[in-house]
């Protein structure tokens, strides 16, 4: 298994991802939870639990790019993961923190980036030799 300075770099953030959505959920329940309505503190969780979700799967696509690290469209997948996941529960921490409501918008960007994400890890997958 190659770990090139991609991976490395990939998995330090994603390590980072994953501290943070911890102190970002313990931010939600405990310094959150008197200040937002409860619909708004779902959607900031949901913001948490889509950045546990998807870094886990930003860990599994580093390790699958370890082990293929020629795959163009691994790597490609990693990319669009990582920047899905940043904007998804970005745009939905500043929705609910900032009162923003225009930010509602952004989330399906992020949504769409993860789903075409996750579509490339499959072909990656299937097409790497």
């Amino acid at each position: 298994m190659v770990m090139d300075i991609k991976a490395k770099r990939f998995l330090a953030f994603a390590s980072f991802l994953l501290a943070s959505a911890v102190a970002l959920g313990a931010f939600g329940a405990h310094g959150l939870k008197s200040i937002l309505d409860e619909n708004m503190l779902k959607v900031y969780n949901t913001g948490v639990t889509y950045q546990f979700y998807n870094t886990f799967g930003l860990f599994i696509a580093t390790f699958l790019y370890m082990l293929r690290p020629y795959a163009r469209k691994i790597l490609l997948s990693i990319y669009l993961i990582t920047i899905g996941t940043l904007i998804f529960s970005i745009s939905l921490y500043f929705l609910t923190i900032l009162n923003i409501p225009v930010l509602g918008a952004i989330t399906p960007i992020g949504g769409t980036l993860l789903i075409i994400g996750y579509l490339t890890l499959s072909y990656g997958i299937l097409k790497s030799e």
